[in-house]
């Protein structure tokens, strides 16, 4: 628990240090904010998600871009690892764009538990299990596995630069069937 809260506090001062150096930049030069930097809550990461998103062309927010992130959870016994990439397209003008895309996203999850049970003899026998089948929102069968995303959404953007805020519907699907009501919500920086 203590190293996860290490690695979530280096990952906030990472982003907060890239929106820092930026920020002078970006208002300097007039340039386009077609970088950004966010956390998103549910999307493709499934819980959470520290995203990276850029365009190809960097003159033209109207253009093919690309995400990445990192995101999951560890306690006790149960861990979830999500690492959602999106090849993604704006559409809009001025602060307000429309997102069209999709991806997938790498899903590793564990659930450990010990049960005992008495033998025939009265003796005691631990037994520990190991579950590898992430059973929320879609049954991913053992993994590590692959999950595949779309993405309808909003995004706002500010001209210089600044504050972007999203919210977009993310349908997931893989082997095992389709979910086509999930949802994400997400909070940055753009530069």
């Amino acid at each position: 628990m203590r190293r996860n809260m290490k690695i979530g506090f280096i990952a906030v001062l990472f982003f907060v240090g890239l929106m820092t150096v930026h920020t002078g930049f970006c208002q300097e030069s007039g340039h386009l904010p077609t970088q950004a930097v966010y956390v998103e809550l549910g999307g493709p990461g499934l819980v959470y998600s520290f995203n990276y998103d850029f365009r190809f062309d960097k003159s033209d927010m109207n253009s093919w871009g690309m995400r990445l992130g990192a995101g999951g959870y560890s306690v006790t016994d149960e861990s979830l690892l999500t690492l959602p990439v999106q090849i993604n397209r704006l559409y809009g003008s001025g602060r307000h764009f429309f997102e069209l895309g999709g991806g997938a996203t790498f899903v590793y999850y564990r659930d450990r538990w010990e049960t005992y049970r008495i033998a025939n003899d009265g003796h005691y026998y631990y037994e520990t299990r190991v579950d590898k089948n992430l059973l929320w929102i879609l049954e991913t069968g053992d993994t590590p596995a692959l999950m595949g995303t779309l993405n309808f959404g909003y995004r706002k953007v500010p001209e210089e630069g600044g504050f972007l805020f999203g919210v977009n519907l993310v349908p997931a699907f893989n082997q095992n069937g389709f979910w086509p009501l999930w949802a994400g919500v997400r909070f940055g920086y753009a530069f």
